[in-house]
């Protein structure tokens, strides 16, 4: 004769007077009454002679015949020799798994800004890194499984701006590249990265350095720039002389603040640059950049105040360190001078232009006071000494120039005359 089964009712389970303890149903499932009257399903069993007990839900939400139907699903397991609770734990996880394979892209590229925040030197790179990708990435692939991203989506996002906007193109293909690595460290996809650049992207796409715009910084015309340079040296301040020494120089700005004492000779009067701080191309050979400094430029290095323990030529606010990079930008806009008028860039420029249409002087030797490449025959005459020398008039000319002094030689033209 077999055990008695469905032994409780609905008026029962539902009752609020009942004494804490289990009320057995039969066929394993218990009505479990706790101490604070609160009411839940379980299901006892044995398995390999080990008593067990599985819950199957509060009463508050699992009916009596679904409790019922879930107990005897659980008792044909135990028939089977299977561990009901071991099963449906393996059934959480396996869903866990496929909802993190679900995972949407956007949802994987804020974990992973969240993860490396914390390693980036400002709020404003993870505020960066999320606008590109909410600009661009997002709208195609965002709300999509992070698994199912493959070459066609990515190549959506980037072909339509990698020709127009190609800094801002590569920098949304790296972020993309980030990610999806991510998600593959996390079992979340699998195979290649779609993003990649090397030996995949380059093969769809033309390099950045073969689309990208040149970008050209406004630059003060060179006839203005005697009644400038009057100005800028009647104000005070380390800014103001390290744009002074720049234009005079025509030197860039990360050059400028970079500069250390060890870097002047003042012997010689010259100031090198050395090659690891030398713009180039990427892969180009670079050499120390070596300044032949005019009498004005060294004047002001000299009038410069020496600060205890800091190495830079043009000593910064915070103890040991240079410059700001913005430092000079400021000084031109405390002079009125807008991003769209001028720029501390653009008085490359302004030099270039000088040199081609007031002087003689070639433009192997503007290009190389520019330190910009030359020719490796130009550059062994340099070392020879002979372009040197003919480096330093051409400073000093532009010296005289930019106080307003009339110039003339072979190598110089009057403004308004032809050579």
């Amino acid at each position: 004769m077999g055990r008695a089964t469905n032994k409780l009712s609905v008026k029962f389970v539902e009752r609020n007077d009942l004494e804490p303890g289990l009320y057995g149903d039969g066929n394993g499932l218990y009505l479990q009454v706790s101490n604070r009257n609160t009411k839940a399903w379980v299901f006892r069993f044995m398995i390999n002679r080990v008593p067990r007990k599985m819950g199957l839900g509060e009463v508050s939400k699992v009916k009596l015949a679904d409790a019922r139907k879930k107990a005897n699903a659980a008792h044909l397991l135990v028939v089977d020799g299977i561990d009901p609770i071991a099963e449906r734990d393996a059934r959480k996880a396996a869903l866990a798994v496929e909802r993190a394979k679900a995972m949407s892209f956007e949802e994987c590229a804020k974990s992973y800004i969240e993860a490396h925040q914390s390693g980036w030197k400002s709020p404003k790179h993870a505020a960066q890194f999320e606008s590109t990708l909410k600009t661009y990435a997002y709208p195609i692939i965002g709300k999509l499984p992070v698994g199912s991203i493959d070459d066609a989506h990515v190549m959506k996002i980037l072909q339509p701006i990698w020709n127009t906007k190609t800094e801002t193109a590569s920098r949304v293909r790296g972020r993309i590249e980030k990610v999806l690595d991510r998600a593959k460290a996390l079992k979340l996809r699998t195979g290649e990265n779609p993003a990649r650049w090397t030996g995949h992207l380059d093969q769809l796409l033309p390099a950045k350095s073969q689309v990208k715009p040149v970008r050209h910084h406004p630059a003060l015309p060179y006839r203005e720039l005697p009644k400038f340079m009057a100005k800028l040296r009647a104000r005070d301040g380390i800014s103001a002389r390290a744009l002074e020494y720049t234009i005079l120089t025509a030197a860039r700005t990360q050059d400028t603040i970079g500069a250390t004492l060890p870097e002047l000779d003042r012997k010689e009067c010259t100031w090198t640059v050395p090659k690891e701080r030398v713009k180039g191309k990427k892969g180009a050979r670079k050499r120390d950049h070596v300044v032949p400094l005019s009498d004005a430029a060294f004047a002001v290095l000299e009038a410069l105040p020496t600060v205890e323990g800091n190495r830079f030529l043009f000593p910064g606010g915070n103890e040991g360190e240079g410059l700001s990079n913005m430092a000079m930008a400021e000084v031109l806009k405390e002079m009125g001078y807008e991003g769209s008028e001028a720029t501390v860039h653009g008085f490359r420029s302004t030099f270039k232009d000088w040199c081609s249409e007031q002087t003689a002087y070639p433009n192997e030797m503007s290009e190389m006071a520019l330190a910009h490449t030359v020719s490796d025959k130009v550059e062994a005459a340099y070392r020879r000494g002979d372009m040197r020398e003919k480096r330093r008039r051409l400073m000093d000319d532009w010296a005289a120039f930019c106080a307003g002094k009339a110039v003339g030689g072979d190598n110089v033209v009057a403004i308004g005359g032809r050579k």
